[in-house]
Order: C-alpha cells, then sequence, then structure tokens
C-alpha cells in the first residue's frame, strides 16, 4: 500500500466512579493491534454525539470505518422496547457508530464490523435483532460463550458457519466451512433489505452479512480479531479491508 488508510473505530462508555475514576471512553486493543498489523492508521473515535460538527470533521478524514464488538444494542433502535432479555445498552455508542456507518454508506467507505458491529450495521439499514437469542430461537445453539475463568480463551471455536459460494466473504475467507468463536447473545432476525446474508450458524443464525453492490461492505458476528493466528482466511479479513481503504 502507497499511502496507510486511515480507519474510524468508535469507543465504547465506561462509567465513573465516584472517587476513583471519572467516565472513560475505551476500546479494546486487539482491534486496534489487528488493523496495524496489517498497515492501517486506527483513529479511535470519542462518543460526542451532542457535538455533531467535531465528528463531522473526524468522519471527513477517515478511508474506513471498523465497527467492534460490545455491548447490546438499544432495542428502541429498531422500534421495540427494551425487555428484560436485552443487556448493559450504551446510547451514545449507539448514536456516533450509527452516524459513522451512514457516512460510510453515503461515501462508499470500506467497511468490516464484527459481533454488535453486525448487529449495529443491520439495524443502521433498517433491519432488527433478536434481543436474546436463546430466549427467542428455542432450536438455537450454544452462542454465548463468553469468557469466564473456568474458561477464559476468547479463541475457543464454538460452531461452525457456513458460508455462501461466490460471496464476497467466501472469497476472502477461501473455504465453505469455517470454525468460529461465538460471544454473543443477540443476533439479526430480519435482515435489512441492503444487506444480502452469505454466512449461517448450523441453526440457521445469520453469521456473516455483505452489501449488495460493490462497495467493501463485509460483517461476521464472531471475532476474527482473536482468530488471525490461526487462520488465514480471518487475516484475509483485515487485509483486504486495509487494502479496500487504501484503494478508497
Amino acid at each position: 500500500m502507497s499511502r496507510r488508510p486511515v480507519i474510524g473505530i468508535a469507543t465504547q462508555t465506561l462509567p465513573g466512579k465516584p472517587g476513583e475514576r471519572q467516565p472513560c471512553w475505551l476500546m479494546g486493543r486487539s482491534y486496534i493491534e489487528e488493523l496495524r498489523k496489517v498497515g492501517a492508521v486506527p483513529w479511535v473515535i470519542p462518543l460526542i454525539p451532542h457535538d455533531p460538527g467535531t465528528l463531522q470533521e473526524i468522519f471527513d478524514r477517515l478511508d474506513g470505518v471498523f465497527i467492534t464488538g460490545g455491548v447490546d444494542v438499544d432495542p428502541t433502535r429498531y422500534g421495540e422496547p427494551k425487555t428484560e432479555l436485552c443487556g448493559t445498552i450504551d446510547p451514545d455508542r449507539d448514536a456516533v457508530e450509527i452516524a459513522l456507518l451512514q457516512h460510510a454508506l453515503n461515501r462508499q467507505l470500506p467497511v468490516l464490523a464484527v459481533c454488535r458491529g453486525i448487529q449495529i450495521l443491520n439495524v443502521t439499514c433498517g433491519g432488527t435483532l433478536y434481543q436474546d437469542v436463546s430466549a427467542q430461537v428455542p432450536a438455537a445453539l450454544k452462542h454465548d460463550f463468553f469468557p469466564t475463568p473456568e474458561q477464559p480463551s476468547r479463541k475457543y471455536l464454538a460452531h461452525d458457519i457456513t458460508v455462501k459460494a461466490g460471496s464476497r466473504l467466501g472469497h476472502i475467507l477461501g473455504d465453505g466451512v469455517v470454525p468460529v468463536n461465538s460471544m454473543h447473545h443477540q443476533a439479526i432476525k430480519d435482515l435489512a433489505p441492503r444487506l444480502a446474508a452469505t454466512a449461517f450458524a448450523p441453526d440457521g443464525i445469520i453469521e456473516g452479512v455483505e452489501g449488495r453492490d460493490d462497495q467493501y461492505l463485509v460483517a461476521v458476528q464472531w471475532h476474527p480479531e482473536e482468530l488471525t493466528e490461526t487462520q488465514p482466511g480471518m487475516k484475509r479479513l483485515f487485509t483486504t479491508f486495509a487494502n479496500a481503504a487504501s484503494a478508497a
């Protein structure tokens, strides 16, 4: 790449603790490191939806957008009341990521999204989510393999996914059946019309989507940043994304 692409990544709110810390914006290091390894320049974006002018100044300098995992999407964003099935939400993050994705979609900037990222992308494009897969999809597999002291690995391969032949995602991953990790309890319910489903878990849950045009728009439900050292296809998700952003 002749020029290192600048990739925008929205943060997440860490609430403050009186007498201990003020509220913070944070983001996991593994996301940043994987982007840096493929030659991208990560730009961590503060959650300031009340200052759209500053956000726009940041957005205008980006060559691509990466949307990461995190807390649940607020169901009011897709027209449902928040129930007890939904966990912690971060309204400021929802607002900034939706604005960031709308900017990327309007400007045809490359987008890569993982875990929560596939969900907020679907919501941004007009789709809906299951607030909790295990409660709302009775035949679903276990998808919420969140790390615990007994099973701390984020690299645990929970199930296979089947990838649609001829899709962009299939070309990147290089195989029709791929083992993935799984750390989510929400998932796509109604797929947005702008998106095409290109990967599925054995229970039918959508695990990958992409755009219906030439824009580099790829989203997966798993965490590829944890699997790049063992699966070449996961590394290619980041290299192809960085290459597309460099050419944008």
